[in-house]
């Protein structure tokens, strides 16, 4: 065997040893890299799946607030009205106007002739006016309105100026 065949044979050896040292590793850690990259790839795939999952449940748990509250706000309006008519009710019995109310179908005659008598009532549905009577069972005439004074006492400046047809000083 010739001597340049023996040294091209080396170089040859040279080279693909060369190739190895320095192009395995590099189709190695490409391979790394691509594997590597495949993983992240499926652990991505698995995050958006979850995150998805956890959305949807999210979601659904939203609206289901979102149906209770418009539930419980509904029943804060009910409660509300039912509060207005409470307070109307109070005001008709503040006013007297539902004294008949309080006063059950067995108990009417004994309280005839009060303002809880239905019978009593004017043509609009407003009752008459309230006389008292004497000592003698004589009608006194209509009793003003104001404040109910025990006997001797005095009306304030300010009532004594009202019924004089006068404004109160402020």
């Amino acid at each position: 065997m010739p001597v340049w065949a023996i040294i091209v044979i080396a170089l040859a050896v040279v080279v693909i040893l060369v190739a190895l040292v320095f192009v395995f590793p590099r189709t190695r850690e490409r391979a790394r890299i691509k594997r590597r990259e495949h993983e992240l790839g499926q652990r991505r795939e698995r995050a958006v799946t979850e995150q998805r999952q956890e959305a949807g449940v999210r979601t659904r748990r939203a609206q289901e607030a979102e149906q209770r509250a418009r539930i419980a706000e509904q029943e804060a309006q009910r409660e509300r009205a039912e509060a207005r008519i409470r307070e109307e009710r109070a005001g008709m019995h503040e006013r007297g106007l539902a004294d008949h109310e309080l006063v059950a179908d067995h108990e009417r005659d004994e309280f005839a002739g009060t303002s809880a008598d239905p019978e009593r009532q004017g043509p609009i549905g407003k009752e008459e006016p309230i006389r008292e009577e004497g000592p003698i069972g004589e009608e006194e005439p209509i009793r003003e309105e104001g404040p109910i004074r025990e006997e001797g006492e005095r009306p304030s400046a300010d009532e004594e100026g009202r019924s004089a047809g006068q404004r109160p000083s402020t």
